[in-house]
Protein backbone atom coordinates (compact mmCIF):
# COMPACT_ATOMS: atom_id res chain seq x y z
CA UNK A 1 0.00 0.00 0.00
CA UNK A 2 1.15 3.16 -0.82
CA UNK A 3 1.61 5.41 1.87
CA UNK A 4 1.90 9.28 2.00
CA UNK A 5 4.31 10.83 4.58
CA UNK A 6 2.41 14.04 6.55
CA UNK A 7 4.78 17.05 5.39
CA UNK A 8 3.70 19.31 8.95
CA UNK A 9 7.55 19.87 9.77
CA UNK A 10 7.77 19.89 13.33
CA UNK A 11 4.37 19.51 14.13
CA UNK A 12 4.22 16.09 14.06
CA UNK A 13 1.96 15.65 17.10
CA UNK A 14 -0.44 17.92 15.43
CA UNK A 15 -0.14 15.64 12.58
CA UNK A 16 -1.06 12.73 14.17
CA UNK A 17 -4.07 14.40 15.88
CA UNK A 18 -5.53 16.06 12.58
CA UNK A 19 -5.21 12.17 11.12
CA UNK A 20 -7.35 10.83 13.82
CA UNK A 21 -10.11 13.21 13.64
CA UNK A 22 -10.11 12.85 9.99
CA UNK A 23 -10.36 9.02 10.35
CA UNK A 24 -13.44 9.67 13.03
CA UNK A 25 -14.60 12.04 10.41
CA UNK A 26 -14.35 9.22 7.56
CA UNK A 27 -16.15 6.59 10.28
CA UNK A 28 -18.96 8.51 10.69
CA UNK A 29 -19.94 8.77 6.96
CA UNK A 30 -19.46 5.23 6.55
CA UNK A 31 -23.17 3.94 7.28
CA UNK A 32 -25.79 7.21 7.77
CA UNK A 33 -26.32 6.61 3.89
CA UNK A 34 -27.17 3.48 4.15
CA UNK A 35 -28.86 3.35 7.85
CA UNK A 36 -31.25 6.43 6.94
CA UNK A 37 -33.11 4.55 4.39
CA UNK A 38 -34.66 1.79 6.82
CA UNK A 39 -37.63 3.36 8.53
CA UNK A 40 -38.45 4.89 5.29
CA UNK A 41 -38.21 1.56 3.08
CA UNK A 42 -42.05 1.22 3.33
CA UNK A 43 -42.81 5.36 2.75
CA UNK A 44 -40.28 4.81 -0.69
CA UNK A 45 -42.00 1.78 -1.40
CA UNK A 46 -45.16 3.12 -1.58
CA UNK A 47 -44.40 6.23 -3.11
CA UNK A 48 -42.51 4.41 -6.32
CA UNK A 49 -44.64 1.68 -6.32
CA UNK A 50 -41.99 -1.07 -5.55
CA UNK A 51 -42.44 -4.22 -3.96
CA UNK A 52 -40.84 -6.02 -0.75
CA UNK A 53 -38.22 -7.00 -2.81
CA UNK A 54 -37.26 -4.37 -4.87
CA UNK A 55 -37.35 -1.83 -2.74
CA UNK A 56 -34.79 -3.67 -0.94
CA UNK A 57 -32.34 -3.28 -3.37
CA UNK A 58 -32.05 0.39 -1.57
CA UNK A 59 -30.36 -1.28 1.09
CA UNK A 60 -28.64 -4.37 -0.60
CA UNK A 61 -26.76 -2.21 -3.86
CA UNK A 62 -24.41 -0.50 -1.87
CA UNK A 63 -23.52 -4.03 -0.53
CA UNK A 64 -23.02 -5.17 -4.12
CA UNK A 65 -20.86 -1.87 -4.65
CA UNK A 66 -19.16 -2.88 -2.18
CA UNK A 67 -18.49 -6.47 -3.47
CA UNK A 68 -17.64 -4.88 -6.59
CA UNK A 69 -15.26 -2.16 -5.37
CA UNK A 70 -13.50 -3.85 -2.26
CA UNK A 71 -10.62 -5.16 -4.33
CA UNK A 72 -10.06 -2.15 -6.46
CA UNK A 73 -9.69 0.04 -3.76
CA UNK A 74 -6.01 -1.29 -2.27
CA UNK A 75 -5.07 -1.00 -6.19
CA UNK A 76 -6.47 2.65 -6.38
CA UNK A 77 -4.33 3.62 -3.11
CA UNK A 78 -1.35 1.77 -4.24
CA UNK A 79 -1.23 4.29 -7.54
CA UNK A 80 -2.75 7.14 -5.59
CA UNK A 81 -1.68 7.16 -1.83
CA UNK A 82 -4.32 5.65 0.45
CA UNK A 83 -5.01 9.26 1.45
CA UNK A 84 -5.79 10.33 -2.14
CA UNK A 85 -8.03 7.44 -2.65
CA UNK A 86 -9.88 8.34 1.08
CA UNK A 87 -10.48 11.69 -0.76
CA UNK A 88 -12.07 10.16 -4.04
CA UNK A 89 -14.45 7.95 -2.19
CA UNK A 90 -15.71 10.64 0.39
CA UNK A 91 -16.25 12.69 -3.22
CA UNK A 92 -18.10 9.58 -5.01
CA UNK A 93 -20.71 9.62 -1.60
CA UNK A 94 -21.11 12.86 -1.72
CA UNK A 95 -22.12 12.67 -5.10
CA UNK A 96 -24.04 9.47 -4.75
CA UNK A 97 -26.26 10.87 -2.06
CA UNK A 98 -26.91 13.83 -4.52
CA UNK A 99 -28.41 11.82 -6.75
CA UNK A 100 -30.15 9.26 -4.92
CA UNK A 101 -32.05 12.73 -3.77
CA UNK A 102 -33.71 12.92 -7.33
CA UNK A 103 -36.95 11.00 -7.54
CA UNK A 104 -36.45 9.06 -10.17
CA UNK A 105 -36.07 5.49 -10.86
CA UNK A 106 -32.28 5.84 -12.26
CA UNK A 107 -30.89 8.49 -10.36
CA UNK A 108 -31.97 6.75 -7.03
CA UNK A 109 -30.75 3.48 -8.02
CA UNK A 110 -27.67 4.62 -9.54
CA UNK A 111 -26.67 7.43 -7.03
CA UNK A 112 -27.81 4.67 -4.51
CA UNK A 113 -24.69 2.39 -6.33
CA UNK A 114 -22.24 5.34 -5.80
CA UNK A 115 -22.99 5.87 -1.97
CA UNK A 116 -21.82 2.00 -1.69
CA UNK A 117 -19.16 2.38 -4.28
CA UNK A 118 -17.30 5.68 -2.30
CA UNK A 119 -18.20 3.99 1.09
CA UNK A 120 -16.14 0.82 -0.13
CA UNK A 121 -13.29 2.45 -0.77
CA UNK A 122 -12.98 4.01 2.73
CA UNK A 123 -14.26 0.93 4.08
CA UNK A 124 -11.17 -1.47 3.06
CA UNK A 125 -8.51 1.60 3.32
CA UNK A 126 -9.55 2.92 6.72
CA UNK A 127 -7.86 -0.42 8.52
CA UNK A 128 -4.98 -0.28 6.89
CA UNK A 129 -4.25 3.50 7.35
CA UNK A 130 -4.89 2.96 10.92
CA UNK A 131 -2.54 0.30 11.03
CA UNK A 132 -0.08 2.13 9.27
CA UNK A 133 -0.47 5.66 11.33
CA UNK A 134 -1.30 4.07 14.94
CA UNK A 135 0.40 0.94 15.29
CA UNK A 136 0.65 1.17 18.68
CA UNK A 137 -2.95 2.34 19.32
CA UNK A 138 -4.68 -0.36 16.92
CA UNK A 139 -7.30 -1.28 19.90
CA UNK A 140 -7.94 2.10 20.54
CA UNK A 141 -8.29 3.50 16.81
CA UNK A 142 -10.80 0.56 16.01
CA UNK A 143 -12.89 0.74 18.73
CA UNK A 144 -12.90 4.51 18.34
CA UNK A 145 -13.71 4.49 14.49
CA UNK A 146 -16.23 1.53 15.34
CA UNK A 147 -17.83 3.13 17.95
CA UNK A 148 -18.34 6.72 15.65
CA UNK A 149 -19.74 4.19 13.16
CA UNK A 150 -22.46 2.78 14.47
CA UNK A 151 -22.99 5.90 16.71
CA UNK A 152 -23.87 7.75 13.64
CA UNK A 153 -25.72 4.59 12.14
CA UNK A 154 -28.09 4.98 14.76
CA UNK A 155 -28.53 8.57 14.79
CA UNK A 156 -29.37 8.25 11.16
CA UNK A 157 -32.15 5.93 11.53
CA UNK A 158 -33.72 7.38 14.57
CA UNK A 159 -34.30 11.14 12.75
CA UNK A 160 -35.36 9.55 9.68
CA UNK A 161 -38.94 9.71 10.60
CA UNK A 162 -38.73 12.79 12.43
CA UNK A 163 -37.29 14.49 9.80
CA UNK A 164 -39.17 13.08 7.07
CA UNK A 165 -42.93 13.28 8.86
CA UNK A 166 -42.16 15.97 11.78
CA UNK A 167 -40.38 18.24 9.73
CA UNK A 168 -41.98 17.74 6.76
CA UNK A 169 -38.70 17.50 4.71
CA UNK A 170 -40.34 14.24 2.72
CA UNK A 171 -37.72 11.05 1.77
CA UNK A 172 -35.85 12.47 -0.03
CA UNK A 173 -34.67 15.72 1.31
CA UNK A 174 -34.33 13.61 4.50
CA UNK A 175 -31.67 11.08 2.86
CA UNK A 176 -29.75 14.87 1.33
CA UNK A 177 -29.29 15.55 4.84
CA UNK A 178 -26.36 13.15 5.34
CA UNK A 179 -24.26 15.04 2.37
CA UNK A 180 -23.10 17.20 5.28
CA UNK A 181 -20.94 15.32 7.28
CA UNK A 182 -19.69 13.78 3.63
CA UNK A 183 -18.68 17.52 2.47
CA UNK A 184 -17.59 18.23 5.98
CA UNK A 185 -14.72 14.75 5.55
CA UNK A 186 -14.15 15.51 2.04
CA UNK A 187 -12.88 19.17 2.73
CA UNK A 188 -10.59 17.56 5.76
CA UNK A 189 -9.26 15.22 3.52
CA UNK A 190 -8.52 17.27 0.94
CA UNK A 191 -6.28 19.27 3.13
CA UNK A 192 -4.42 15.76 4.31
CA UNK A 193 -3.97 15.26 0.52
CA UNK A 194 -2.18 18.80 -0.07
CA UNK A 195 0.17 18.22 2.90
CA UNK A 196 0.90 14.59 2.20
CA UNK A 197 3.82 13.62 -0.27
CA UNK A 198 4.44 10.17 -1.31
CA UNK A 199 8.47 9.37 -1.24
CA UNK A 200 10.08 7.27 -5.09
CA UNK A 201 10.92 4.28 -2.72
CA UNK A 202 7.08 3.63 -1.39
CA UNK A 203 6.17 4.04 -4.96
CA UNK A 204 8.29 1.08 -6.10
CA UNK A 205 7.78 -0.94 -3.08
CA UNK A 206 3.83 -0.26 -3.42
CA UNK A 207 4.30 -1.09 -7.31
CA UNK A 208 5.62 -4.38 -6.55
CA UNK A 209 3.02 -5.26 -3.46
CA UNK A 210 0.31 -5.06 -6.23
CA UNK A 211 0.97 -7.65 -8.03
CA UNK A 212 0.12 -9.92 -4.87
CA UNK A 213 -3.33 -9.19 -4.08
CA UNK A 214 -4.35 -12.55 -5.95
CA UNK A 215 -2.56 -14.51 -3.26
CA UNK A 216 -5.17 -13.46 -0.55
CA UNK A 217 -7.81 -15.56 -2.31
CA UNK A 218 -5.59 -18.85 -1.59
CA UNK A 219 -5.65 -17.96 2.37
CA UNK A 220 -8.01 -20.65 4.42
CA UNK A 221 -7.69 -17.89 7.08
CA UNK A 222 -8.58 -15.19 4.77
CA UNK A 223 -11.60 -17.18 3.68
CA UNK A 224 -12.94 -17.89 7.44
CA UNK A 225 -12.65 -14.08 8.30
CA UNK A 226 -14.67 -13.30 4.68
CA UNK A 227 -17.47 -15.59 5.83
CA UNK A 228 -17.57 -14.47 9.63
CA UNK A 229 -17.54 -10.72 7.88
CA UNK A 230 -19.93 -11.93 5.20
CA UNK A 231 -22.78 -13.87 7.37
CA UNK A 232 -22.55 -11.28 10.10
CA UNK A 233 -23.69 -8.67 8.24
CA UNK A 234 -25.86 -10.65 6.25
CA UNK A 235 -27.72 -10.09 9.84
CA UNK A 236 -26.84 -6.39 10.25
CA UNK A 237 -28.36 -5.23 7.25
CA UNK A 238 -31.44 -7.95 7.19
CA UNK A 239 -32.20 -6.00 10.69
CA UNK A 240 -31.52 -2.86 9.29
CA UNK A 241 -34.09 -3.25 6.22
CA UNK A 242 -36.85 -5.53 7.64
CA UNK A 243 -36.58 -4.94 11.74
CA UNK A 244 -39.18 -1.72 11.65
CA UNK A 245 -41.29 -3.99 9.35
CA UNK A 246 -41.10 -7.21 11.83
CA UNK A 247 -42.55 -5.36 14.78
CA UNK A 248 -45.31 -3.73 12.57
CA UNK A 249 -45.95 -6.41 11.23
CA UNK A 250 -46.80 -7.58 15.05
CA UNK A 251 -48.66 -4.73 15.83
CA UNK A 252 -46.41 -1.75 17.01
CA UNK A 253 -47.13 1.25 15.66
CA UNK A 254 -44.28 3.04 13.01
CA UNK A 255 -42.84 5.64 15.21
CA UNK A 256 -42.10 2.32 17.95
CA UNK A 257 -40.60 0.15 14.93
CA UNK A 258 -38.36 3.03 14.14
CA UNK A 259 -37.17 3.60 17.90
CA UNK A 260 -36.63 0.06 17.71
CA UNK A 261 -34.16 0.38 15.13
CA UNK A 262 -32.27 2.99 16.65
CA UNK A 263 -32.53 1.13 19.77
CA UNK A 264 -30.90 -2.02 18.09
CA UNK A 265 -28.12 0.10 16.90
CA UNK A 266 -28.13 1.77 19.79
CA UNK A 267 -26.72 -1.27 21.47
CA UNK A 268 -24.00 -1.29 19.11
CA UNK A 269 -22.43 1.34 20.46
CA UNK A 270 -20.90 0.22 23.73
CA UNK A 271 -20.20 -3.53 22.14
CA UNK A 272 -18.49 -1.43 19.22
CA UNK A 273 -15.98 0.74 21.81
CA UNK A 274 -15.50 -2.57 24.05
CA UNK A 275 -14.99 -5.25 22.07
CA UNK A 276 -11.95 -4.04 19.82
CA UNK A 277 -9.57 -3.50 22.86
CA UNK A 278 -11.10 -6.77 25.20
CA UNK A 279 -10.38 -9.25 22.12
CA UNK A 280 -6.69 -8.17 21.10
CA UNK A 281 -5.89 -8.43 24.84
CA UNK A 282 -6.84 -12.27 24.04
CA UNK A 283 -4.69 -14.63 23.00
CA UNK A 284 -7.66 -16.13 20.62
CA UNK A 285 -11.42 -14.52 20.03
CA UNK A 286 -13.65 -17.40 20.58
CA UNK A 287 -14.83 -17.46 24.01
CA UNK A 288 -16.36 -13.94 22.59
CA UNK A 289 -17.85 -15.12 19.76
CA UNK A 290 -19.57 -18.11 21.85
CA UNK A 291 -21.17 -16.22 23.97
CA UNK A 292 -22.59 -12.79 21.70
CA UNK A 293 -24.17 -14.96 19.42
CA UNK A 294 -26.19 -17.73 21.88
CA UNK A 295 -27.36 -13.79 23.18
CA UNK A 296 -28.49 -13.48 18.84
CA UNK A 297 -29.88 -16.85 18.97
CA UNK A 298 -31.97 -15.96 22.18
CA UNK A 299 -33.03 -12.72 20.36
CA UNK A 300 -34.06 -14.81 17.21
CA UNK A 301 -36.02 -17.34 19.29
CA UNK A 302 -37.79 -14.68 21.35
CA UNK A 303 -39.00 -13.05 18.27
CA UNK A 304 -40.76 -16.56 17.36
CA UNK A 305 -42.41 -17.33 20.79
CA UNK A 306 -42.75 -14.02 22.34
CA UNK A 307 -44.36 -11.48 19.62
CA UNK A 308 -44.92 -8.60 22.46
CA UNK A 309 -43.96 -5.38 23.02
CA UNK A 310 -42.17 -6.53 26.06
CA UNK A 311 -40.92 -9.41 23.82
CA UNK A 312 -39.55 -6.83 20.95
CA UNK A 313 -37.51 -5.18 23.93
CA UNK A 314 -36.05 -8.01 25.17
CA UNK A 315 -35.34 -9.74 22.05
CA UNK A 316 -33.88 -6.30 20.23
CA UNK A 317 -31.50 -6.26 23.26
CA UNK A 318 -30.33 -9.37 22.83
CA UNK A 319 -29.91 -8.48 18.54
CA UNK A 320 -28.45 -5.57 19.43
CA UNK A 321 -25.50 -6.86 21.81
CA UNK A 322 -25.04 -9.87 19.40
CA UNK A 323 -24.85 -7.80 15.96
CA UNK A 324 -23.08 -4.94 17.48
CA UNK A 325 -20.45 -7.08 19.09
CA UNK A 326 -19.98 -9.19 15.43
CA UNK A 327 -19.58 -5.91 13.51
CA UNK A 328 -17.02 -5.11 15.59
CA UNK A 329 -15.12 -8.34 15.88
CA UNK A 330 -15.41 -8.63 12.05
CA UNK A 331 -13.29 -5.04 11.63
CA UNK A 332 -10.74 -6.13 14.18
CA UNK A 333 -9.78 -9.46 12.61
CA UNK A 334 -9.18 -7.67 9.61
CA UNK A 335 -6.64 -5.54 12.01
CA UNK A 336 -5.25 -8.62 13.99
CA UNK A 337 -5.25 -11.40 11.67
CA UNK A 338 -2.19 -9.39 9.38
CA UNK A 339 1.08 -8.78 10.21
CA UNK A 340 1.61 -5.42 8.37
CA UNK A 341 -0.74 -2.40 6.64
CA UNK A 342 -0.36 -3.77 3.47
CA UNK A 343 -1.60 -7.72 4.19
CA UNK A 344 -4.23 -5.53 6.32
CA UNK A 345 -5.76 -4.06 2.77
CA UNK A 346 -5.38 -7.30 1.01
CA UNK A 347 -7.68 -9.24 3.70
CA UNK A 348 -10.04 -6.08 4.07
CA UNK A 349 -10.36 -5.92 0.57
CA UNK A 350 -11.35 -10.12 0.43
CA UNK A 351 -13.59 -9.57 3.01
CA UNK A 352 -15.72 -6.77 2.22
CA UNK A 353 -15.82 -7.86 -1.26
CA UNK A 354 -17.29 -11.21 -1.11
CA UNK A 355 -18.53 -10.64 2.42
CA UNK A 356 -20.67 -8.52 0.95
CA UNK A 357 -22.16 -10.20 -1.44
CA UNK A 358 -23.47 -12.62 1.46
CA UNK A 359 -24.44 -9.67 2.93
CA UNK A 360 -26.20 -8.32 -0.35
CA UNK A 361 -28.46 -11.21 -0.70
CA UNK A 362 -29.79 -10.86 2.82
CA UNK A 363 -32.83 -8.05 2.75
CA UNK A 364 -33.48 -9.60 -1.03
CA UNK A 365 -33.71 -12.67 -0.05
CA UNK A 366 -35.43 -12.80 3.45
CA UNK A 367 -37.70 -9.98 1.67
CA UNK A 368 -38.73 -12.56 -0.84
CA UNK A 369 -39.48 -15.25 1.41
CA UNK A 370 -41.78 -12.71 3.34
CA UNK A 371 -43.61 -12.25 0.13
CA UNK A 372 -43.80 -16.09 -0.10
CA UNK A 373 -45.31 -16.61 2.70
CA UNK A 374 -47.01 -13.70 4.01
CA UNK A 375 -45.13 -14.56 7.56
CA UNK A 376 -42.43 -13.79 9.00
CA UNK A 377 -41.90 -17.36 10.96
CA UNK A 378 -39.79 -18.82 7.89
CA UNK A 379 -37.75 -15.93 7.80
CA UNK A 380 -37.13 -15.92 11.37
CA UNK A 381 -36.05 -19.51 11.14
CA UNK A 382 -33.48 -18.96 8.49
CA UNK A 383 -31.87 -16.48 10.46
CA UNK A 384 -31.35 -18.91 13.24
CA UNK A 385 -29.62 -21.05 10.56
CA UNK A 386 -27.38 -18.04 9.55
CA UNK A 387 -26.29 -17.25 13.03
CA UNK A 388 -25.05 -20.93 13.60
CA UNK A 389 -22.88 -20.32 10.47
CA UNK A 390 -21.58 -17.09 12.07
CA UNK A 391 -20.66 -19.52 15.30
CA UNK A 392 -18.81 -21.95 12.98
CA UNK A 393 -16.59 -19.23 11.07
CA UNK A 394 -16.31 -17.26 14.11
CA UNK A 395 -14.50 -20.19 16.06
CA UNK A 396 -12.05 -20.49 12.75
CA UNK A 397 -11.17 -16.76 12.50
CA UNK A 398 -11.38 -16.08 16.15
CA UNK A 399 -8.07 -18.65 16.00
CA UNK A 400 -4.42 -16.51 16.70
CA UNK A 401 -3.09 -17.28 13.41
CA UNK A 402 -2.06 -14.24 10.73
CA UNK A 403 -2.59 -14.47 6.85
CA UNK A 404 0.58 -15.57 4.92
CA UNK A 405 2.07 -17.20 8.12
CA UNK A 406 3.60 -20.28 6.33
Amino acid sequence: MQQGKLQFEQQSQGAYILIGIAIILVAINLRPAITSVGPLIGTIRDDVGFQNWSVALLTSLPLIAFMLISPIAPRIANRLTTERALTIGLLILVIGISLRSISLVFTLFFGTFLIGSGIAICNVLLPSIIQDKFPLKVALMTSLYTTFMTLFATIASGVSIPLADGANLGWQKTLLFWILPAIVGFILWIGIVIKTKPTRTESVKASKRSNTNDKIWKEPLAWFVTLFMGFQSFMFYVMLSWLPEMVQFYGMDKSGAGFMLSYFQLLGIPASFLIPMIAIRMQNQRPIIIVVNIAFLLGLILFLLYPTTLGFVIATTLLGIGSGSNFALALTFLSIRAKNPQDVAKLSGMAQSFGYFIAAVGPIFIGYLFDLTANWTVPLYVLIGIVTTIIIFGLQAGKNRYVFES
